[in-house]
């Protein structure tokens, strides 16, 4: 094997370039270094949020909300994926991943890689935020610098609002270290009896329903909640003489373990599971950094930590309460507030509610949120269909709703209309498990067939079955997203769904959730793309044809996350074969962009913006004249001529990104779309996130993620809701005209 080692990147070798003496390379024989870590780069994802808190030109209020994004990011990973590294650690596990490091050594490179965005987040909370909140008349303001008058005013609320509620906690033979629950608020302090001379350490939880940041009476000043609670500690702890007092904050493995044993009734396994994570093993320690040995001597000892899992920290701990600071009313200190367009076919006309029923029965619907409304799309698809008499029967899949719960309500009205309802309640949907289990139980007592998936794997699928009567027969409605049936997201994240009465598409959903709530092997499809049994062979086969293509070859993808190392290994023979591979990446990417002779043709980009970029996107193939002249392109945007030998495009939506998880572990569903105007909205999204050079960032060869110059200033986020508007005065114009 020849080749040179990458830039930045000791021990990466490549092959010469394709076409040598040899041919194109077998991606196997490079080794394992041609993957990129998985566990690092989420943590590069984690620092282009950061990236956001930091710009300048962000508005201040939405600096904090990236910052709380950022610590509640960190806190799940280290719940699930170190917790995870360290069971294999325990275990004795010899395994690599798949870029060749071995747990102890993945372990230390995410110690050094967090320790590293700790550092920079709180560099941004104290160096940048703070005085920025100052200038703009919110200020967070340390105890310590506060007056007689404010001290008087806060004293007051201790005594009234907080003292009731906190429960000091000594540790001496008589009482044993307290239980520390996870992601709590706590301060350590050394008590010492003025008379004795005896020294005790004492624990004190913050209490979680109390506001994190307590309100001064002139409303523009905020004073953090611990502080106010350790300018007290004298009335915690009377008579004795208060020493150092320390913040620190616990986080334990809150992975699920469901045994398949106990999924005969899976709603209590959960239910005992969610008991268990309280009491998962340490696994994080954050601690505020003028901490002592003394202190973290018997912190370390007591949750059976090494000094490696300990996190000092410059600013505030747990940033993800900053939420409520980013949340305060100031418009001038947000984003402009965008409010989605109604999809124009689906606006009414006059007074008059749009038969949406009708309008799908005419042809397929795209609506891509939060551009266009998820209220008067898919909430009315299920509202109306839980309204209309001649509606027989609705199934649809829950894997992550909303507080209000707008599907959970209208399921329950049609149940108690008498339709046949049947919703499948994810229960294992991370964090989101105790919401699921409520909603679940208000739907059984609904009248609803509740049911929790298969065994084995998580329904990730984002699917909705409406089954009505006409007059010319039994007629299936569907929807298949990208993403959640939830209202709350749907205004912040970027995805797509389509809305058809498609009698293929009706059908296979028909098995899938037969499927699902019956006893029965999957049935082949006519349309649908599922996983795990045929999404892998599926993507894999598309590859491969664009890879046959050679130069003509064009694969476009568009996905949250890509880690499948069959999948990454097809990517590169297409890319040596001569294909063109554009891959957008918003987080986790394990393939190595760029490199000669084996990634030469792809290219890697991750969007971070306003809206979590969250929609899948397939296209295989090269869009044809016809769609690129419907799609809407905005002005200075390169559109690539296509091969002259090219296939003309398939474009696919659906729940899946390109992991294994998805790929071999859930249940998924892809949709192919051919309605040459819906494909034309797709290419239009994909072209424009291609094209964005306002929040774009690359992946490079040697792993690194650049941010793009930006040249020509095309915001896709900002272009698209401007499209979205343009066909809704479009259609305005229209009605009027008529």
């Amino acid at each position: 094997m020849t080749g040179d080692v990458l830039a930045g990147t000791p021990g990466v070798r490549v092959h010469e370039a394709a076409g040598g003496a040899g041919g194109p390379v077998e991606p196997s024989e490079i080794g394992p270094e041609r993957f990129v870590n998985r566990e690092l780069s989420w943590l590069d994802f984690a620092d282009r949020v950061l990236d956001l808190a930091h710009d300048p030109s962000t508005p201040l209020l939405e600096r904090a909300k990236f910052l709380a994004i950022f610590s509640t990011g960190m806190d799940e990973f280290f719940q699930v994926r170190v917790a995870g590294l360290k069971d294999q650690h325990a275990a004795g596990l010899r395994t690599r991943s798949p870029d060749g490091r071995t747990v102890s050594e993945q372990l230390r490179a995410v110690r050094a890689r967090a320790t590293d965005l700790v550092a920079r987040a709180s560099g941004i909370v104290v160096d940048e935020l703070v005085p920025g909140l100052s200038d703009a008349g919110i200020c967070v303001v340390d105890y310590a610098d506060l007056d007689g008058v404010a001290r008087d005013e806060l004293r007051a609320i201790f005594d009234s609002e907080i003292f009731p509620v906190l429960t000091p906690l000594a540790v001496d033979p008589g009482h044993p270290f307290p239980y520390i629950s996870n992601l709590s608020l706590n301060l350590a302090v050394l008590v010492a009896d003025p008379v004795s001379g005896e020294q005790r350490f004492a624990r004190v939880k913050v209490p979680p329903l109390l506001p994190r940041f307590v309100p001064l009476g002139d409303a523009v000043r905020f004073v953090l909640l611990e502080q106010v609670i350790a300018a007290h500690l004298d009335q915690l702890f009377p008579a004795m003489q208060i020493g150092a007092w320390h913040t620190f904050r616990v986080t334990r493995n809150a992975d699920l373990d469901l045994d398949d044993g106990e999924a005969d009734d899976l709603l209590e396994a959960v239910e005992v599971e969610l008991r268990r994570r309280r009491f998962g093993r340490a696994v994080r320690l954050e601690v505020d950094e003028s901490a002592g040995r003394e202190v973290l001597g018997i912190l370390e000892r007591e949750l059976e930590l090494a000094p490696d899992d300990v996190y000092p920290t410059a600013g505030p701990l747990d940033l993800g309460q900053l939420w409520a600071i980013a949340d305060l009313d100031r418009p001038d200190l947000h984003e402009p507030a965008w409010t989605p367009t109604t999809q124009p076919r689906l606006a009414p006309v006059g007074d008059e509610a749009v038969d949406l029923f009708a309008v799908v029965r005419e042809r397929d619907v795209l609506v891509q949120h939060p551009y266009d409304s998820f209220a008067s799309s898919v909430e009315a698809f299920i509202s109306q269909a839980a309204a209309d008499p001649d509606v027989l029967a609705i199934k649809q899949t829950l894997y992550r709703t909303s507080g209000d719960a707008p599907f959970v309500a209208a399921l329950a009205r049609a149940a108690e209309a008498g339709k046949q309802v049947a919703a499948l309640v994810e229960l294992t949907a991370r964090f989101d498990e105790q919401r699921n289990i409520v909603w679940a139980r208000q739907l059984e007592q609904a009248g609803v067939h509740v049911v929790y998936g298969v065994v084995g794997l998580k329904t990730h699928s984002k699917t909705a079955l409406v089954v009505r009567r006409e007059p010319d027969g039994i007629r299936r409605y569907c929807h298949i997203g990208t993403g959640n049936y939830n209202s709350g997201t749907a205004r912040v994240y970027e995805d797509v769904g389509v809305l058809s009465c498609d009698p293929d598409l009706g059908a296979d959903l028909t098995d899938l959730f037969n499927h699902l709530t019956g006893f029965s092997r999957p049935a082949r499809t006519r349309s649908l793309v599922l996983a795990p049994e045929r999404f892998r062979p599926w993507v894999l086969e598309q590859i491969a044809a664009e890879q046959a293509a050679g130069v003509d070859g064009w694969i476009t993808i568009k996905v949250n996350g890509l880690t499948d190392p069959e999948v990454v290994d097809a990517l590169y023979r297409a890319s040596t074969a001569g294909a063109r591979v554009d891959l957008v990446v918003r987080s986790v990417c394990a393939l190595r962009p760029g490199v000669a002779g084996l990634s030469e043709r792809i290219s890697v980009r991750s969007i971070v913006g306003r809206f979590l970029e969250h929609s899948r996107i397939f296209r295989f193939g090269a869009p044809t004249q016809q769609v690129r002249a419907l799609a809407a392109s905005a002005p200075g945007i390169d559109r690539p001529e296509s091969a002259p030998g090219a296939r003309p495009a398939r474009y696919f939506i659906g729940s899946a990104d390109l992991m294994e998880r998805n790929l071999d572990r859930r249940i998924e569903a892809i949709v192919p779309v051919r309605d040459v105007e819906l494909c034309a909205r797709l290419e239009e999204a994909l072209e424009l996130v291609l094209a964005d050079d306002t929040h774009a960032w690359s992946l490079d060869a040697s792993g690194a993620w650049r941010r793009v110059p930006t040249r020509r200033g095309i915001d896709a986020q900002r272009l698209l809701g401007e499209l979205a508007l343009e066909r809704s005065r479009r259609r305005r114009a229209s009605e009027i005209a008529g």
